[in-house]
């Protein structure tokens, strides 16, 4: 007979490292949590999903100290806890990052990793030495060594911050790691590097709580998926037994099916006309794009699709060939105002760099690209710009306390609604959307998918860059993939092939 015993049983409450239970948190009376739980385990990466509002930052904020829950338990390595601000959560090993990277850009890599109590000190004086040797020891556990220590961290990489940033919470002991969107500024090849990163701590037993609108992400990173709506938790299941659509479905309340609208508004008569297109990256482009049509572009990052935009926009300077809006060339090789005459309006990918004053009103944004239209003999109209900017936060459904709040108190999906509203009040022929729906959860993608084929019905003439496969196939009416700044392949975006659009983006042609 054997001897041997069985291991024994760990209480789950124990096996985790951390643990939130009916957390419940009112603001103004208005309920933003309601018996919210969630649970992290050691040497998971899980993810936290659902839309704008669903109570996911709120949580995360309570979880982290930054407000205190009105109900609810929260354990810490299986010991009940609770966090009076920040720096209690950071001593019990829980940090979070945030999309907006929270170093200080003005101080070396070295210091940001070993920042406040954590600086190496003798006598009230800095320890040199000893800074270096241990911020060089963090950054090599994530195998980042070649990022410079006395560089300054305002120069580092989008990439190389959040690295930074990830080597500070390592200092601090952490034990769970909250990552809220962390790739919405990196690159492809970015991405793959952070998600090695974060695998190795996963190994390491680091539980690593992962917040992304990118659901492709989340199929690849992460073990465990938790869902919230309307501020409790649906349900925690692992990824491996969940499907995408499963995961929209859950998040939305209803049918993944219903995000897309229906297609078939694309007319015969041609509004713009691209021949012989060249510029830095795009070589010899044509094509034509109708009344009515959305057309999808697509390609790996680097493949041109976003400097076509630019040239398009009159943002970039043309090296040859000849765009062309209802028979009317644009005259000149560049110029934004010349193209915004010709009716073609551009809504940039990076909405908080390039589309948004975040510390301006939404009306001030959306009367500076409108002045023609609240102004007269030089004198601009007070009630004018109001009234421009109530028809946008109407049509839109921009959730604000009305038309004098700061744009940079918005959520990012109602960031991107004053970006439309803003090109949309010029009544553009084209439109050109550079990843329109980049950062902002499912819900609001179904609104601006809704509104983008609404002005196609009106006969508006839509030109789409998107990274997502899915998004060009249920948005488009025809895709047109690029490769080293050509095109690749073209296909009818009604029962598309993802497979094939793949091949294309790596050059197959068509």
């Amino acid at each position: 007979m054997s001897t041997a015993t069985a291991d024994p049983v760990v209480p789950q409450a124990e096996r985790l490292a951390l643990r939130a239970e009916g957390i419940s948190k009112h603001f103004e009376g208005v309920a933003a949590l309601t018996e919210a739980r969630l649970e992290v385990r050691p040497g998971e990466i899980h993810a936290l999903l659902g839309e704008n509002g669903a109570g996911k930052s709120t949580l995360i904020k309570v979880l982290t100290g930054v407000h205190q829950p009105d109900d609810g338990r929260i354990e810490s390595a299986g010991e009940e806890v609770r966090f009076s601000g920040v720096r209690d959560a950071h001593h019990s090993g829980v940090v979070a990052l945030y999309q907006e990277t929270s170093i200080v850009p003005t101080i070396s890599v070295a210091e940001n990793i070993l920042l406040g109590e954590r600086t190496p000190s003798s006598g009230g004086l800095i320890s040199w030495n000893r800074l270096y040797r241990e911020a060089r020891r963090q950054l090599d556990r994530l195998n980042q060594g070649h990022i410079p220590l006395r560089r300054l961290a305002g120069r580092l990489s989008p990439v190389q911050q959040t690295m930074v940033s990830v080597a500070r919470a390592l200092a601090a002991d952490a034990r769970v790691l909250i990552l809220d969107e962390p790739t919405a500024a990196l690159t492809d090849t970015e991405i793959r590097d952070l998600f090695a990163v974060l695998r190795a701590l996963r190994a390491d037993g680091v539980g690593i709580v992962y917040v992304s609108h990118r659901l492709e992400e989340v199929f690849e990173l992460c073990d465990r998926v938790t869902i919230m709506r309307n501020g409790q938790t649906i349900v925690t299941r692992d990824v491996a037994e969940m499907t995408i659509d499963e995961v929209i479905s859950t998040m939305v309340g209803r049918s993944a099916e219903d995000l897309f609208p229906e297609r078939g508004t694309a007319t015969d008569r041609v509004v713009l006309e691209v021949t012989g297109l060249h510029g830095n990256k795009v070589k010899d482009l044509s094509f034509s794009a109708h009344a009515g049509e959305v057309l999808g572009i697509g390609g790996l990052a680097g493949s041109g699709r976003s400097e076509l935009m630019r040239l398009l926009a009159g943002d970039q300077r043309r090296t040859e060939g000849t765009i062309a809006v209802e028979g009317r060339e644009l005259a000149g090789s560049r110029g934004v105002g010349r193209a915004l005459e010709h009716g073609i309006a551009l809504v940039p990918e990076e909405r908080r760099s390039q589309g948004v004053s975040l510390g301006a009103t939404i009306q001030d944004n959306i009367a500076i690209a409108n002045l023609s239209r609240v102004s007269n003999a030089g004198w601009v109209s007070a009630s004018g710009i109001a009234k421009l900017a109530r028809e946008g936060i109407a049509d839109l459904r921009i959730k604000t306390r009305g038309p004098r709040q700061q744009v940079g108190l918005l959520s990012g999906g109602n960031q991107q609604k004053v970006v439309l509203a803003k090109m949309l009040a010029r009544h553009p022929r084209v439109l050109l959307l550079d990843e329109p729906t980049r950062g902002i959860d499912v819900g609001t993608k179904a609104e601006i998918y809704r509104l983008i084929r609404a002005l196609a019905a009106a006969g508006t003439t839509i030109i789409a860059v998107s990274s997502e496969l899915p998004e060009l196939i249920g948005l488009s009416d025809r895709i047109l993939i690029m490769h080293e700044g050509r095109v690749s392949g073209e296909v009818p975006a009604a029962g598309a092939d993802e497979e094939l659009l793949l091949s294309y983006c790596y050059g197959r042609k068509a």
